[in-house]
């Protein structure tokens, strides 16, 4: 009986093993992300001009005397922490959840079942299943290896990839191990791993290493240009009033009082946190559509994508294929006589005369296929095929894997019934699947044997099928004395016959496409499969506008300018190599087309890298795909991108709406803080009323706004430009426009009611509150700038009605409570002119509204 502590060689771990040695050893990373802890936010907090101007404002009232004022900034302080310190939380908690979603993939076998973990989770004693294109996740030593090659240069500088094998018996030499963070490059095999984390190669060289920060995105340099340029505006003339404030009435702490008014409405410390909160709330939200973000630029460049490069298999098909058909290679001679050439999925039993082209294709693939065409390979031989054609107990002796000189399979087997290399070489079989004519120009074909098979594959093509030929060689000499051939050109191969597979397009992806052409976006079929078989499944998904395809040959002979042309007439391209889709994405981007690819294979990881939006696969993409790539596809499916892209457009939006918010929202009330000083009004602000109206703010511009719903036209507009700035003069004149608009109607009615002889404390209520009015009026009047007038105000956010209930709640206590009135310098003021302060508010919006339909489209 196997003690529990032991290890079983084929099972690997089981789940209480692996949940102990985590406990043990700790999570697999190097240095797991520092976590920000309450008195981090606090400390940066402290930092902040808006709290250091509140503290100081604090400051100067207790040495006026006036406690209640200083109390009631505290106040707002702690509230401003409080809403700080949660929302830096909730992003935490956001960017916490989608490092566990971006955390690197590795296949262990548990419990004898192959799983795929996050990195973080793989531990002493797993059993590794390493595959090409993946990165290795922990130091591990070779169990099982076939033409293994890794890339170490990660860790040795070494550029060449170097080859793997497994020891004969215990071994600690390097040639027998593989390290975290080299990257598979060719060739399978498995592997127990003996290091994790600090304890890795990797951990020991690296363990002193700082994360590297990322550079800032574009919007965040726009706006701290901003934002550096309203702060040196602000505090200019801050400075500048306390100077004529106390040279022209001598009294400098009341000058120092109306400065840091000013300072804090002309301080639009909320840009910052609003890309920082929507590009994580971007992020998280795109993760629920089940597409990973790996970059945040990506988010800001999803909504300007006007081309779209996709593969076919897995991502516009549901990639569970299924034999349909096998066509053997003597088709034409044995059709002539009677006999049935091609089996058909549907019939009961597969003859006896296919059972060689069923058995090489077998032997072609992997004993534990990922691929679903070798998946579909396997499960119908086990079906179909007697036990003495299935071969369990031979020998794996050397692989070739796809390259995009030869897109084919190809395995050598040492038969277990012979002693391989003793004779004529009759030990060892080779098996080799893969494009048709790749196979075809490796066998001995007549040209009419090689017409008819070329005209099957055309006509099951065109069905939608994929096809792939089969042919068999033997190797006729001693090995090793005799080296393998460096490629398979070097076998003697005949041809058995081809498999066709089906594998049906996803029902959502004609709808999907259809939105993307209303949306402006070119989608463009870019796939390694026959020219017949990628047009019947564009037409199926209502891509194809012309009845052919360009190949990968007819690509290659054409020169730049051709190329150019035939990008504006060809919505499917066939045959094309993972070098041509590098070449496809950058005669996109000369044309000036923003480009999104899709790619899953280490050769597809330059192309994903140039385009502007690279997309990796998820399910069937390797670690290099999705390291090259800013967006990673968790189902694989093409309609998760057409939903990224509707989430982008939405999120870029939404961000346009808050900034446009902010910048309106500061004008009325630096106005007010400035005009009283200027004409010789009573003070209208003080810096108890500008902390009131930041607990406003923030939560709108950061929560509210991000929770808006998309336009309802959002997809029926062509791509935005992708290098008109987002502070465009457009949205700068809007929100000027708007912010005007409030300080006339505000400081309009405050001089009013002062000239109608209502006392100042009243008159400052009366403008208070109608300000609070208006400033949700401009909320109002920003959250949609399309649709009809209700439409745009009934929009649902539940965000938005707990903010109005909070702000309403707050005012009346502030104008209800006498205590608060004191601190405010409020007095209660008529029931009917308190009315009227808030109807000027809903007379504002009616106002915005209108200007909003005659002057924009949209800001």
């Amino acid at each position: 009986m196997q003690n529990k502590d032991e290890i079983d060689p084929f099972a690997g771990l089981n789940q209480a093993q692996a949940a102990q040695r985590l406990l043990e050893d700790g999570p697999n990373e190097l240095s797991p992300p520092k976590k920000r802890t309450v008195w981090h936010i606090l400390a940066d907090l402290a930092r902040e001009p808006m709290l250091q101007l509140l503290l100081a404002a604090g400051a100067i009232y207790l040495l006026l005397g006036d406690r209640g004022e200083a109390l009631m900034l505290l106040a707002f302080v702690l509230l401003t922490v409080i809403i700080s310190v949660s929302q830096e939380q909730r992003t935490e908690r956001v960017l916490e959840a989608l490092r566990d979603l971006t955390s690197p993939r590795a296949l262990v076998i548990r419990d004898g079942q192959l799983e795929r973990i996050a990195g973080r989770e793989v531990v002493r004693g797993d059993l590794l299943v390493l595959t090409e294109g993946d990165r290795v996740a922990a130091d591990a030593l070779l169990l099982e290896a076939n033409d293994l090659q890794c890339d170490e240069s990660l860790l040795s500088g070494e550029s060449l990839p170097l080859s793997k094998r497994a020891p004969p018996g215990p071994s600690d030499a390097e040639e027998h191990r593989v390290f975290a963070g080299a990257l598979v490059v060719g060739g399978q095999g498995r592997a127990r791993v003996t290091a994790t984390g600090p304890r890795s190669e990797m951990g020991r060289i690296g363990k002193s290493l700082a994360e590297i920060e990322a550079p800032p995105t574009p919007l965040h340099q726009q706006t701290r240009r901003l934002v550096k340029l309203f702060s040196v505006l602000g505090l200019s003339l801050s400075a500048a009033l306390v100077l004529i404030y106390g040279l022209l009435r001598g009294d400098w702490l009341a000058g120092l009082l109306a400065g840091i008014t000013l300072a804090m409405s002309m301080l639009p410390q909320e840009f910052l946190l609003i890309l920082t909160v929507f590009m994580a709330m971007g992020a998280w939200r795109l993760s629920r559509q089940r597409v990973l973000s790996r970059r945040a630029a990506t988010i800001e460049t999803l909504g300007a994508a006007t081309v779209l490069c996709t593969d076919k298999t897995g991502t516009l098909t549901v990639n569970k294929m299924a034999v349909a058909e096998l066509t053997l290679a003597a088709g034409a001679d044995a059709t002539s006589a009677g006999e049935s050439s091609t089996w058909q999925a549907d019939e009961p039993a597969l003859p006896a005369s296919f059972h060689l082209l069923l058995e090489y294709a077998v032997l072609a693939s992997e004993r534990d296929p990922f691929d679903p065409m070798e998946k579909a390979l396997v499960e119908l031989g086990q079906a179909q095929l007697p036990a003495t054609a299935q071969h369990p107990s031979w020998t794996l002796q050397h692989e070739y894997a796809l390259s995009p000189e030869l897109p084919a399979m190809t395995h050598v087997w040492r038969r277990d019934d012979v002693a391989g290399g003793e004779g004529e070489g009759v030990g060892f079989v080779v098996a080799i699947k893969g494009g048709v004519e790749a196979v075809l120009g490796l066998c001995r074909c007549s040209d009419a044997q090689t017409q008819a098979l070329l005209r099957q594959t055309e006509a099951m093509a065109a069905r939608g099928l994929r096809v792939l030929a089969v042919a068999r060689s033997t190797w006729p000499h001693h090995w090793p004395a005799v080296p393998w051939p460096a490629d398979p050109v070097g076998f003697d191969f005949e041809l058995l016959g081809l498999t066709a597979f089906a594998d049906p397009l996803r029902p959502e992806v004609p709808a999907a496409i259809a939105e993307c052409r209303a949306a402006g976006i070119r989608v463009l079929m870019v796939t390694g499969d026959h020219p017949a078989t990628a047009l019947a499944i564009a037409a199926q998904a209502g891509l194809a506008s012309s009845p052919a395809a360009l190949t990968g040959v007819e690509m290659g002979a054409l020169s730049a300018a051709e190329l150019d042309r035939q990008l504006q007439a060809t919505q499917v391209f066939a045959r094309i190599k993972p070098a041509q889709k590098l070449a496809l994405v950058e005669a996109l981007k000369a044309q000036g087309e923003v480009v999104a690819m899709t790619g899953d294979g280490v050769n597809d990881a330059p192309s994903l890298k140039a385009a502007h939006i690279g997309i990796a696969m998820g399910g069937r993409g390797t670690d290099v795909a999705r390291e090259a790539s800013s967006l990673v596809l968790l189902d694989d499916n093409f309609a998760a991108i057409v939903q990224a892209v509707r989430l982008g457009r939405r999120i870029f939006d939404n961000l346009r709406k808050a900034m446009a918010f902010v910048l309106a929202v500061h004008v009325p009330i630096a106005g007010l803080s400035l005009l009283p000083l200027l004409l010789g009004w009573p003070l209208i602000l003080s810096p108890v009323h500008i902390a009131f109206l930041e607990l406003l703010i923030d939560p709108v511009c950061s929560i509210v706004f991000e929770a808006e719903p998309e336009e309802a036209g959002v997809m029926a507009r062509p791509p935005r430009d992708p290098a008109a700035p987002l502070f465009s003069k457009g949205l700068l004149a809007w929100s000027f426009l708007q912010g005007g608009l409030i300080l006339l109607a505000v400081g309009g009615w405050f001089a009013a009611l002062l000239s109608y002889g209502v006392a100042p404390e009243p008159a400052r209520a009366l403008a208070f509150v109608a300000l609070v009015a208006c400033d949700i009026a401009l909320i109002l009047a920003n959250r949609s700038y399309s649709g009809p007038l209700l439409a745009g105000w009934l929009r649902p956010n539940r965000m938005l009605g707990w903010m109005v209930a909070a702000t309403a709640a707050l005012l009346a206590l502030a104008l209800g409570l006498a205590p608060l009135r004191e601190v405010f310098k409020f007095e209660l003021p008529p029931t009917e002119l308190l009315a009227a302060s808030l109807l000027l508010g809903g007379v504002v919006l009616l106002l915005l509204e209108g200007l909003k339909r005659l002057f924009l489209n949209r800001p």
